[in-house]
């Protein structure tokens, strides 16, 4: 991904709210499952970890492989995730 799309989806992200949590569960199926899906609909989405203080960076990771989205960003407590055609701009 170009560095002025990642600084656009940057950008556009500070706006969000998170839309999903990661909690206690972890990683489950189902939690997979609606994370995937909420990238399908929304392309862009911040996810909130409820836990997990030493794993965030490496869960963060992880979850981009797992539905093979962008990891965009991973600050504190929130990771934001783009998925979409390479080619595709995010207003899109």
């Amino acid at each position: 991904m170009s560095s002025p799309s990642l600084r656009q989806l940057k950008s556009q992200a500070q706006l969000l709210k998170p839309s999903i949590k990661l909690g206690k569960a972890g990683a489950s199926p189902e939690f997979l499952s609606e994370f995937r899906d909420l990238l399908k609909r929304k392309h862009l989405v911040k996810l909130r970890f409820e836990g997990f203080k030493d794993e965030r960076k490496t869960l963060s990771r992880e979850l981009a492989k797992l539905t093979d989205s962008v990891l965009v960003q991973q600050v504190g407590h929130t990771a934001v995730y783009f998925q979409g055609a390479a080619e595709t701009s995010p207003e899109q």
